[in-house]
């Protein structure tokens, strides 16, 4: 079945670039140009792969509109946005954004990521009953599905960022990795990147997953260094 990909952008030029790029790879794109039509769109037919939003829109902010998108919506958010926007950008992304791209932009870089997003936010097919994945405190991050069980046997949602920053961290227990390091392991499709994007990523998971997301015991802080995922982590069968 081929992926829809929902784009939604007031500059109609962009969004026959991404239209033409998405259909030349085999997706099927849909293009609307103010919020209100997404919103209408998405009611009516949510089955969409991925959505791309632009955060300047002429009838409604494109952070209000992000926020409203993940109530309706499973499905992985790629903002688009200027270079001039990143906090506009820190923002999304603690909302719930997925990723981002900044104008101008590559249509081949615009399918490696779209690629990536719908990869991670798809669960891997596998007919056995056990699933492999990470164990940790007694969490559970299930790499066949990109589910993350609680010690209370309670599914945790990740964005897709979450999900690949995440098992980064179980990669590569009981490492120092910086933040550089960190942002070529979990987004190598990105090249516009910025150091606080793995703040945010790291914010977010902390509030997930640690008993106390002030004082977090499980991702530390290395001052002037980067993190360290400071848990026994073992490569393992639900």
């Amino acid at each position: 079945m081929l992926s829809k990909v929902l784009i939604i952008d007031d500059d109609i030029q962009i969004c026959e670039l991404l239209t033409d790029a998405l259909e030349e790879y085999g997706y099927i794109a849909h293009a609307v140009q103010n919020g209100q039509d997404a919103l209408n769109l998405l009611r009516n037919s949510p089955d969409f792969s991925l959505i791309f939003l632009d955060l300047i829109l002429p009838d409604i902010n494109g952070l209000v509109l992000l926020q409203e998108l993940k109530n309706i919506t499973s499905a992985p958010i790629i903002m688009l946005s200027g270079l001039s926007s990143e906090s506009d950008i820190v923002v999304g992304l603690e909302i719930g954004a997925d990723d981002y791209i900044t104008k101008p932009f590559y249509p081949r870089e615009v399918i490696a990521r779209a690629k990536a997003a719908i990869r991670r936010s798809q669960p891997t097919q596998n007919h056995s009953h056990q699933h492999h994945g990470f164990s940790f405190n007694q969490w559970f991050l299930d790499t066949d599905n990109h589910k993350l069980i609680s010690p209370q046997k309670q599914n945790i949602a990740l964005t897709g960022g979450e999900y690949a920053l995440l098992y980064t961290l179980c990669s590569h227990a009981q490492r120092v990795l910086s933040r550089q390091q960190l942002l070529e392991l979990t987004h190598s499709e990105n090249l516009d990147i910025f150091d606080r994007t793995i703040d945010v990523l790291i914010m977010r998971l902390r509030k997930k997953i640690e008993p106390n997301a002030r004082v977090p015991c499980f991702i530390q802080t290395v001052r002037g260094t980067g993190y360290l995922f400071a848990c026994d982590v073992t490569s393992s069968q639900e």
